[in-house]
């Protein structure tokens, strides 16, 4: 403006800011443009205007996502596939990595409130305690979506929906595998099952468990019966050691007190590489001595299954990016999308030709 005098612009340029420790909790923030662009100019002109010029730039999309942690590779190709989709979609991403606390989450959605981020996406470690911050996330007016794992709360709206695995009818693909493997059992023959679970209080274990057992309860004719049940929270270390104390206390068999064990449903393929090593360090056959379902269907259990090592790998699809981010613009569209949605998911097991089987990728 000619004939100003005083005159200054203040503009902070884009930043690329990676792992950034805050409270505990570790940020990926990848591409966040952080453009405040400000431009106040002091005038010593006459009638002393003052004049703010607005940013040029049209404010991109930013959300939030708050993942569990990185305790396996089905976890970190479901990031992948969430950050690349967004990025495909011209997002910027707010990572944050829980890592598998449930108080780095909470706090995780709290900073993303704060920083005014569009929309708010998280996959929640266990099902209950969301409520006040997802009620400030409400009163913020941004949106939440639910990935991979469902929540409980006493308000339905403080979340647009869910979008991820159908862990109840996972479960009972878990079951029909074994009603079909052991479809020729002579009557009075039992099998009895040892369960190990995911993370206690998550949807994902509930579900699981309940359709599978529901499934043999209503099919199963009571050949099949859950001696043992016990939680591996999902991390291969705590499947290893399950089955290791098992054998230990058993003097080097499979059982429980006089019951041999003869198959093992695990809720993930990383409990179940745990599982493995204890029965090879046992000496004891997994696939021929004992009957090993699992859950996920990543390559590594794959190639396990191909070793005739695993009985059945029901998928847990972890490619979740591309429908999540149709849902997130309708969201910010102003429209409403269903409270539930689920990915496609298939079964792999002993009966089916594995030479055939593209590979997974994670």
């Amino acid at each position: 403006m000619a004939g100003q005098k005083n005159c200054f612009r203040i503009t902070f340029a884009t930043m690329d800011l990676h792992f950034v420790k805050r409270g505990g909790i570790i940020f990926y923030m990848k591409n966040v443009v952080l453009t405040f662009f400000f431009a106040v100019m002091l005038c010593s002109c006459r009638e002393k205007q003052a004049e703010i010029v607005e940013n040029p730039l049209e404010k991109p999309t930013i959300v939030g996502f708050s993942q569990i942690g990185s305790e396996s590779s089905w976890r970190t190709c479901n990031t992948n596939s969430i950050i690349r989709a967004a990025e495909s979609e011209g997002f910027q991403v707010v990572y944050a990595d829980a890592e598998q606390k449930q108080e780095n989450q909470i706090r995780a959605l709290r900073s993303f409130i704060v920083y005014r981020v569009d929309a708010i996406l998280f996959a929640p470690i266990v099902e209950s305690g969301w409520d006040g911050v997802l009620s400030e996330a409400k009163e913020a007016g941004i949106p939440v979506i639910v990935v991979d794992r469902k929540i409980r709360t006493k308000d339905k709206s403080l979340v647009a929906g869910f979008i991820g695995e159908n862990a109840l009818e996972e479960g009972q693909k878990a079951a029909e595998f074994l009603l079909k493997k052991y479809a020729d059992m002579s009557d009075g023959e039992k099998r009895n099952i040892l369960e190990i679970t995911g993370t206690a209080d998550s949807s994902t274990a509930k579900e699981r468990s309940r359709g599978f057992r529901e499934m043999l309860s209503e099919h199963g004719n009571g050949r099949f019966s859950v001696i043992f049940c016990e939680s591996g929270d999902f991390l291969r270390s705590r499947g290893n050691e399950i089955i290791s104390q098992i054998i230990a206390y058993n003097g080097g068999e499979l059982k429980i007190g006089t019951k041999k064990i003869d198959i093992i449903f695990s809720h993930n393929d990383a409990m179940t590489l745990g599982i493995l090593d204890a029965l090879d360090k046992g000496g004891i056959a997994p696939g021929s001595d004992v009957t090993i379902v699992s859950v996920d269907g990543e390559q590594s259990a794959i190639n396990e299954l191909k070793r005739g090592r695993l009985n059945c790998v029901v998928e847990c699809n972890p490619r979740t990016g591309e429908q999540l981010m149709k849902l997130v613009k309708t969201v910010l569209s102003g429209g409403e999308i269903p409270a539930e949605s689920y990915v496609d998911e298939d079964l792999f097991c002993e009966f089916d030709n594995l030479t055939l089987l593209e590979g997974r990728g994670y």
